[in-house]
């Protein structure tokens, strides 16, 4: 191969090169799909439905977001991806009775949850842990099981659907 040819086939394989790079970069550190498992954010989210996971997204009360568990609970292991939505912020409480959310003792519209809420007793957050529940509050494996969650779990915020396509766009 003469240095011609080698030259000439660098440049026609370098554009492919830097889009492989491209997409390595934006998937690492911005956006990737995220599959919706099971039926614990129904009546919002639906089993297979396809996310996009914003890993800058700013995580507000009621935002959906992906936490990653691995823990060991009453001898079952949990290593999975949760979609849920965030109940409380770092420094607050949060707390139910009577099937009611009160987070640092004032009432939260719930309109997403579907189900009765069971009561818990109040918990309050560190400066680095989000309380998060799913919307189908009689299936959902969440904070009510594994405790608050710490900010190094959450992965980022999902909150555009991608597939199917007439569910395409935001959701709240």
């Amino acid at each position: 191969m003469t240095k011609e040819t080698i030259i000439k086939n660098i440049k026609e394989l370098l554009p492919y090169v830097l889009i492989l790079i491209a997409v390595i970069v934006v998937r690492t550190f911005f956006v990737t799909p995220v599959l919706v498992n099971g039926n614990s954010m129904e009546k919002t989210l639906h089993e297979n439905e396809v996310m996009l996971l914003n890993k800058r997204g700013k995580i507000e009360r009621f935002s959906i977001i992906v936490i990653h568990v691995n823990e060991e609970i009453n001898g079952q292991k949990y290593n999975e991806d949760l979609i849920k939505r965030v109940i409380a912020l770092p420094g607050e409480t949060v707390t139910c009775e009577n099937g009611k959310i009160y987070v640092n003792g004032k009432i939260q519209e719930d309109d997403y949850a579907i189900g009765i809420t069971n009561n818990f007793e109040p918990i309050e957050l560190g400066e680095d842990e989000y309380f998060a529940m799913g919307d189908n509050r009689e299936v959902s494996l969440d904070s009510r099981y594994f405790g608050a969650f710490n900010i190094k779990q959450i992965k980022g915020t999902a909150d555009f659907i991608l597939f199917p396509f007439k569910r395409w766009g935001h959701v709240e």
